[in-house]
């Protein structure tokens, strides 16, 4: 830890806020962030070096996964009974700077805050179909209100030939993706190998891919065949779940990190309900494709996330990197 010695209460109230956001979701399960404290502040820093340089040139999905971390650092503040005191970065010298996260006046908790905070290492990724039940009644509407909180649209796609087209859309991203030597290569760095300890990636505890399947296993991927899209012949054996799309007015950092903040805020409360929600990344990861989800699904507004909400059997619980590793020193 920088900054002048703490005492081991503050030390301890500041470990717990890290201890929360490392629970947050992120691209391709790369966690790209690391803290530094100092006093009663947490800052939130992105780690540039686990970007993937491929698949998120311009460190859009890298600045979403660190919102996540930003709304949850938040919230665990809120957990402590104090009113977060957030500070972006603007340091030309940091550009991995997020933001200041400080320890603020006493507030008491309200009761959806207290509800988001149970759900925090609750809230699980899901990789497949969803049962066949619908979700509960006012939960999209209050969905939506958490996004709008954030200054970030929830779309709900109601329109089932809209859902085809991004369907469709999402195999022709990864057929497109699996062309690219570079691609496939940064794709398996991320894919730790059978018996690995590595902390980041899909481990081979996921559930299980298609068996003809030789490609690396990164878990957005194993959608974009059609599975919960409604696309195979027949009746589906998985229900689709409900279809979304989470967009911004604009397209910048600032955009990307409110989507982050919105994304983590949607599950936390979708979590309450048990409702989980799969991730489909690779269409909006190629330019021209995400360009016309843009104008022709999303009324010129930005599309930052495509996701599935549904009713989960299974989950799948990544190990995830301690504290202790993305502290810039000990707490």
């Amino acid at each position: 830890m920088t900054g002048s010695p703490d005492t081991p209460e503050r030390g301890e109230l500041l470990q717990r806020l890290v201890e929360a956001a490392v629970w947050a979701p992120s691209a391709h399960d790369t966690r790209p962030w690391w803290f530094d404290t100092h006093g009663e502040t947490v800052t939130l820093h992105a780690d540039t070096e686990r970007r993937l340089n491929v698949v998120d040139p311009h460190g859009r999905e890298m600045l979403i996964s660190c919102g996540a971390a930003l709304f949850t650092l938040r919230l665990a503040v809120r957990r402590l009974g104090r009113r977060p005191e957030v500070r972006m970065g603007s340091d030309p010298e940091r550009p991995g700077l997020i933001a200041d996260v400080s320890l603020g006046q006493p507030q008491p908790v309200s009761d959806d805050e207290r509800q988001m905070c149970e759900q925090i290492e609750r809230r699980r990724t899901h990789l497949g179909g969803f049962r066949a039940c619908a979700l509960p009644v006012g939960l999209l509407q209050d969905l939506r209100a958490h996004a709008c909180a954030e200054h970030v649209s929830l779309r709900i796609v109601a329109d089932p030939r809209v859902r085809v087209a991004l369907a469709a859309l999402s195999d022709a991203a990864e057929q497109m993706q699996r062309m690219d030597p570079a691609y496939v290569a940064e794709v398996a760095r991320w894919a730790p190998p059978p018996g690995s300890d590595q902390l980041d990636g899909v481990h081979e505890e996921a559930p299980p891919r298609d068996p003809d399947d030789t490609e690396p296993h990164v878990a957005e991927r194993d959608f974009a065949r059609g599975q919960g899209w409604g696309m195979t012949g027949g009746e589906p054996r998985e229900a689709t779940g409900v279809v979304a799309l989470l967009t911004t007015a604009g397209d910048g950092r600032t955009d990307w990190l409110r989507a982050g903040q919105a994304l983590q805020r949607v599950l936390l409360r979708a979590a309450e309900d048990d409702v989980s929600a799969a991730f489909h990344t690779q269409v909006l990861e190629v330019p021209e494709l995400r360009e016309f989800i843009r104008t022709r699904f999303c009324d010129a507004t930005y599309p930052q996330m495509i996701m599935r909400l549904g009713a989960a059997d299974d989950e799948f619980a990544g190990a995830r990197r301690s504290a202790a590793d993305i502290v810039a020193d000990d707490l």
